[in-house]
């Protein structure tokens, strides 16, 4: 039986629901996050790439594949092709007018999403989170948060294996009377606080909520504050790394902030 994957179930949620708002977001969400497998008419040069195109009277696609099985069944022979996240691929074709043509014919997910979807999505991936500065006089447990929310922050987290130990969720207090929700962040390494804010951002934002707002802080493992969020937050426990022989040589676009170019 054909493996049924993550972005099928999302793609299967979506046409179930056409008028629903949210259940579009999380399969946009889940293309971003997932691996995609991008034919291409050669070989990589470094950070330099040649997708094949598909070309149709309105517009010109790339094919991506959630796996790579998917891709050697559509293209019927060995191809080369380039191992990219969904958003790295957005990033790249922000502003080129060209479209993704997702699984074509070889799953249930098989879409074509026109070159306007794939600027929306990269507009909405640009909406990075903004820095502040205020301080917390009080920490309690979270209440009436949507369990589409509290579902996304698990998904968002459970990417980030080996940028951070823990996450508490909490109900904040500020000294200027302000009362929010906090996700305070323990044991991140050095230069994770970026991907994890925007991956907390992100997770807010395709939840569909419409003005939400959740504050990131980022704690020592030894900072008193840590030790409050325990005792009262909803505590996300983030994925070990990945061993160092498992790590594989990093990608053409698997630095978020250089998407692969295009030849």
């Amino acid at each position: 039986m054909t493996e049924h994957t993550p972005l099928d179930t999302a793609h299967q949620a979506m046409e179930a629901a056409p008028e629903d708002h949210a259940a579009r977001l999380r399969f946009y969400e889940r293309l971003a996050d997932s691996e995609l497998f991008l034919m291409l008419t050669e070989e990589a040069q470094g950070d330099q790439i040649s997708p094949e195109l598909f070309e149709l009277a309105d517009a010109s696609f790339v094919l991506v594949f959630d796996r790579e099985e998917r891709l050697g069944q559509f293209a019927g022979r060995p191809v080369p092709y380039a191992a990219l996240s969904g958003r790295a691929i957005a990033q790249m074709l922000g502003g080129q007018g060209i479209g993704l043509a997702v699984n074509p014919e070889v799953a249930p997910s098989s879409i074509l999403l026109p070159p306007e979807a794939v600027s929306w999505l990269t507009q909405t991936l640009d909406h990075g989170p903004q820095q502040t500065e205020a301080r917390p006089v009080e920490f309690n447990t979270p209440k009436g948060l949507p369990d589409v929310l509290l579902t996304a922050l698990d998904a968002k987290l459970a990417t980030a294996a080996g940028l951070a130990r823990k996450a508490y969720l909490t109900e904040v207090t500020y000294d200027d009377g302000t009362r929010g929700h906090l996700l305070g962040i323990t044991g991140a390494v050095d230069g994770a606080e970026a991907p994890l804010a925007r991956a907390v951002n992100e997770a807010l934002v395709f939840s569909g909520i419409e003005a939400g707002a959740l504050d990131v802080v980022f704690l020592s493992d030894s900072d008193s504050a840590a030790a409050q969020l325990a005792r009262v937050g909803l505590r996300f426990d983030l994925p070990e790394p990945q061993k160092a022989e498992e790590i594989a040589r990093p990608a053409p676009g698997s630095d978020p902030e250089k998407p692969p170019i295009l030849r």
